[in-house]
């Protein structure tokens, strides 16, 4: 009798514990989830881990390759995404697809750090959709030791003599927008005789060229692998640096031009969680934190505050602060609508 009691408590025990078990795990609430998509290498990870411990809120990061592939998975029905950071041309093609959130700025009040010359422009009028996250230039990454003319011309990627030593940047609108430059017509030429001659440009390089390279071009160009590259501004920032890259590397902005790019902060309209993203725009646009992310990713910021804090070899520097005359001969990507087909298909010519 006295063994069943004892047999009979424990059960009411055990059961006791579950009950109070299910109920505290019923009071728990799950942590927040921002999702956001951007590019690689493009934030620095501490502050990631900052915003996760001040907001009590969880992060998940991924990736993209391009721009493209973006726009891809922000359209499809499955997409998990509340904040992006596409270029210029993809968020003016969102904004007439009606896929972005508008911003309520009474959430994102440090967007008053942002320097008034990158706001307001072409593709986002008055930034109802996009707070600027980066800017910057494309250009020539070369090697001084086997480099030894001026570097002042698109044309020295179609040299003979370095042959086997070019490394072109593997984007379609990076890639042929120079070579538009190159041949004297507009990045956002809606010529399908200008493209044709641009394609038939880069199939004649080929030949040259060591390879068609995304993010590990740098590596490539800090050991010395190629002569000369194609790349954008941020990263030839590091890959000069005397300490993480090579002191041998400089980089040049041609005289035809070149593209001058924003990337900048969006939420998409099929974001579950677009206050939580409003904040952590808000988070990434106070001075200290975009001096810290800025320097870290080594990209160009668009906050006037962040870079009152920072020193001369950032300011100073004029690959991550060019002069007005380098930014004067360059042009902002445009959504090129329908006629992205035509570039698209002197692409794969290009390529395959």
């Amino acid at each position: 009798m006295k063994n069943k009691i004892m047999r009979t408590v424990c059960v009411l025990l055990v059961a006791m514990l579950v009950v109070a078990s299910l109920a505290l795990s019923g009071c728990t609430k799950a942590k927040e989830t921002l999702y956001i998509l951007n590019w690689g290498d493009y934030i620095d990870p501490q502050l990631i881990k900052d915003f996760e411990t001040e907001y009590g809120v969880k992060v998940q990061y991924d990736t993209m390759a391009n721009n493209e592939e973006m726009l891809i998975k922000l359209e499809s029905s499955t997409s998990i995404y509340d904040l992006c950071f596409p270029s210029d041309y993809i968020i003016e093609k969102l904004v007439q697809k009606d896929m972005l959130h508008e911003l309520n700025k009474e959430n994102i009040p440090n967007i008053a750090n942002i320097d008034e010359q990158f706001l307001d422009l072409s593709f986002d009028p008055g930034n109802k959709y996009s707070v600027p996250y980066m800017w910057g230039t494309v250009g020539i990454l070369y090697n001084t030791t086997m480099v030894d003319e001026p570097v002042d011309s698109w044309s020295i990627l179609w040299d003979e003599k370095y042959s086997g030593q070019i490394y072109m940047y593997d984007s379609m609108r990076d890639t042929i927008g120079i070579t538009l430059k190159y041949l004297g017509y507009s990045m956002n030429t809606r010529s399908e005789q200008e493209v044709a001659e641009a394609r038939d440009a880069l199939i004649q390089q080929k030949p040259l060229i060591k390879a068609y390279l995304g993010d590990t071009v740098k590596d490539a160009m800090i050991g010395g692998e190629g002569a000369l590259a194609v790349v954008y501004s941020g990263d030839a920032v590091w890959c000069v640096d005397e300490e993480e890259g090579n002191p041998d590397l400089a980089y040049a902005v041609p005289n035809e031009g070149s593209n001058l790019w924003f990337d900048n902060a969006i939420i998409p309209k099929s974001s579950k969680n677009p206050e939580l993203a409003e904040k952590f725009i808000n988070f990434l646009n106070r001075p200290e934190v975009a001096k810290q992310n800025s320097e870290y990713i080594g990209y160009s910021t668009p906050n006037k505050a962040a870079l009152a804090l920072m020193d001369e070899y950032w300011t100073q520097n004029e690959i991550y602060n060019p002069p007005q005359e380098v930014i004067d001969r360059c042009e902002i990507f445009r959504d090129l609508g329908d006629f992205t087909s035509v570039f698209s298909d002197a692409w794969d010519a290009i390529i395959y």
